[in-house]
């Protein structure tokens, strides 16, 4: 096994699984324009919820965990490590940022919602895996998330329809979202964390143990289930309003 990603990604049995996250009903309207304004402002508001608090504190954990010590080709891996992660916080304080403003622009309100269970399911399992996991084994979830989140909006993206003057505000909101998580510097930066995720496994499992590959083969199938989970299902915005309560 060259590279642990490419054999999780390999998985007969999780395709079915990974197509459910990437490929969820939620993002097939978001693709053909057809989703509702209340059920995009609900999702924007659980990834704020994920990019301001959770994300921020998945990453200081994972950089607390970089082993400064070792051989210096090791020490070059621990300061690539960092600078990446580093470019991680980075980004996520321009995300949350990019959420408001467009929420703003597209008179989205992601104020006013309950947390839903998926959310705190994943931001729950990110704080886990980040503090009793290993720096690999966190990496490889970082990795996930991300190369997941990828996928799914290259799905949304397929499915545009030709851009019309007659777009509502959510259509006109959804395709700045899609433009922004579609870009060739989101994926060279996916594929920067992929390299990073394969170096830090092959530097701690040098013949790829059985328990090793099976604990990341285990993270990778929990962040496809998470990310399947974490798309609101249609009507939820209307049980979750605080407004209803």
């Amino acid at each position: 096994m060259h590279h642990i990603t490419h054999h999780l990604k390999d998985q007969s049995n999780l395709k079915p699984y990974y197509s459910a996250a990437t490929q969820h009903e939620f993002l097939t309207a978001a693709g053909t324009l057809s989703l509702s304004p209340g059920r995009l402002a609900l999702w924007l508001c659980q990834d704020r919820i994920y990019a301001a608090h959770a994300y921020p504190r998945f990453i200081g954990l994972l950089i607390s965990k970089i082993p400064f010590d070792g051989p210096a080709v090791e020490e070059e891996l621990n300061r690539e490590t960092l600078a990446l992660l580093t470019i991680c916080l980075e980004g996520i304080i321009r995300e949350v940022a990019f959420f408001e403003g467009v929420a703003k622009e597209w008179s989205l309100d992601i104020n006013g919602w309950m947390e839903r269970k998926a959310t705190r399911d994943y931001t729950a399992e990110m704080a886990r895996v980040a503090s009793v996991g290993s720096l690999e084994e966190g990496l490889v979830f970082l990795w996930a998330m991300e190369q997941v989140y990828l996928d799914a909006w290259k799905y949304v993206k397929s499915l545009f329809p030709p851009q019309s003057d007659l777009e509502d505000n959510t259509a006109n909101a959804i395709r700045q979202l899609t433009n922004n998580w579609t870009t060739p510097e989101f994926e060279e930066f996916v594929q920067k964390l992929e390299v990073l995720a394969n170096r830090h496994f092959a530097r701690r499992h040098h013949g790829h143990s059985h328990s090793a590959v099976r604990a990341m083969e285990s993270i990778w199938a929990r962040v496809v289930e998470l990310e399947e989970m974490f798309w609101p299902e249609d009507g939820e915005d209307t049980r979750l309003s605080s407004g209803t309560f």
